[in-house]
C-alpha cells in the first residue's frame, strides 16, 4: 500500500498539538455536592494567584486564569510542553444555588470554589397528616 505525502495533512496534525492551539484552554475540574454546598476544584498549576478571576454574571460562573510563558534568555528549548496563555471555564448555575455567597480559594495550584445550596433547594421533611388530623413534628424525645 503506497502512502502519499501530503504537507497539508502533516500541518493539520501539528496544529492539533496542545502547544499550537490558539485561544483559551480548559482547566480540569472536579465537582461534587454535599447537603449544603457544591464544591468545584480546578487544577491551575503554575498560575500566578493574581491572574485568577472568578465571577458570577446572572446564572453563569466563569473562572479565568493566565499562565505566562517562561522567558529565559540565551537558552535553546528542547521541549516546552506546559501550555501558557488564558484558561477559561464557564458553568451554568441553576436556581438552587445561593450565588451571593460563593467563595473561592487558591492554594497549591488548585482553585476551590464553594457554591452554597439555596435554602429553598435543600432537602426538607414534609409532615404527613391523616384522617383530618395534623401530624405533630417528631421530636428527639419521641425517638428515644
Amino acid at each position: 500500500m503506497a502512502v502519499i505525502y501530503s504537507p497539508y495533512r502533516q500541518a493539520g496534525r501539528v496544529a492539533r498539538q496542545p502547544q499550537f492551539r490558539q485561544g483559551p484552554r480548559l482547566a480540569s475540574v472536579d465537582l461534587y455536592r454535599t447537603e449544603d454546598q457544591y464544591v468545584l476544584s480546578a487544577d491551575l498549576p503554575g498560575i500566578d494567584p493574581g491572574s485568577v478571576d472568578v465571577d458570577v454574571d446572572g446564572r453563569v460562573l466563569t473562572i479565568r486564569a493566565r499562565r505566562t510563558p517562561a522567558e529565559i534568555e540565551g537558552v535553546t528549548w528542547i521541549s516546552q510542553e506546559r501550555p501558557s496563555g488564558a484558561f477559561v471555564r464557564k458553568f451554568s448555575l441553576g436556581d438552587g444555588v445561593d450565588a451571593e455567597n460563593i467563595a473561592a480559594d487558591y492554594a497549591n495550584g488548585v482553585l476551590t470554589v464553594t457554591i452554597p445550596v439555596a435554602e429553598k433547594a435543600k432537602p426538607r421533611k414534609v409532615l404527613v397528616s391523616g384522617a383530618g388530623e395534623v401530624a405533630e413534628p417528631a421530636t428527639e424525645d419521641a425517638a428515644e
